[in-house]
């Protein structure tokens, strides 16, 4: 099956116009050269981040490496890589492939992680990558997990196992955006487990949890503690898109 859709993408390609899913213009590619290297450009790599929430910095920061959040009250997480801010030229893209149900997008998604990433990727080992999950409710509403769509096709040592099912979630229902970061928490709180034949592989392991969006990293906090709590040595989390920092 894999081979065939290789086939297909690769007769696509030469066949098919492909618009830049960024920019729109007809080109060769899912993202064109001029809007990968705006990415390059001012991607989060080039900015001063917080080595464990991915957010910017503020000047008196910078010292410490840490943002006063995480410096105060430590997430369960460990690392977090993000590619772009939440509203730079990826937004739209991400909007139509959650929303419009635009699949083709994910690989766009991907390529640009792929291409904008790489060399701060390369010397990460993990044992496994896992995409943040919808519950059972949300997934047969939207149709598939945008999450594990562009992660699937994510770059990763080639020791790293992406395991799509290993990691659950309950369905609530009242959507999360939106709402203060202490009600997010509590909300969250036990909204995740690791499906029983994936609990032993766990301890003591580096696990990767890829995200399309971070806005408060409420959900990915929830995740790595429960990740944790079933032996993690290690949650690293890979972030599409970094929401940024509200001010004081």
């Amino acid at each position: 099956m894999q081979f065939l859709a290789n086939l297909l993408q690769s007769i696509s390609a030469y066949a098919l116009p492909t618009a830049c899913i960024a920019c729109q213009q007809f080109q060769g590619h899912f993202i064109c050269n001029e809007c990968l290297d705006q990415l390059k450009a001012s991607g989060l790599s080039q900015y001063e981040c917080c080595n464990q929430c991915g957010t910017l910095l503020q000047f008196e920061e910078i010292k410490a490496r840490h943002c006063e959040q995480c410096r105060k009250n430590p997430p369960f997480f460990d690392q977090t890589f993000c590619l772009a801010r939440y509203d730079d030229i990826l937004q739209e893209s991400l909007h139509l492939l959650k929303y419009q149900k635009r699949i083709a997008f994910a690989r766009g998604l991907a390529q640009a992680w792929n291409q904008v990433q790489i060399q701060y990727m390369q010397p990460i080992h993990a044992d496994y990558l896992l995409p943040v999950p919808l519950s059972t409710q949300k997934l047969l509403s939207r149709g598939f997990n945008q999450s594990w769509e562009i992660a699937r096709k994510l770059h990763c040592h080639e020791s790293t196992q992406k395991l799509m099912c290993a990691l659950k979630r309950h369905h609530h229902p009242k959507q999360q955006a939106g709402t203060p970061l202490l009600l997010r928490q509590d909300a969250l709180h036990r909204m995740f487990y690791i499906e029983k034949e994936y609990i032993d592989r766990m301890a003591n392991k580096t696990v990767i949890v890829f995200d399309d969006v971070m806005t408060s990293g409420a959900t990915l906090n929830e995740i790595a503690r429960t990740l944790k709590n079933y032996g993690v040595k290690r949650v690293i989390n890979w972030v599409l898109l970094r929401a940024t920092r509200l001010s004081k």
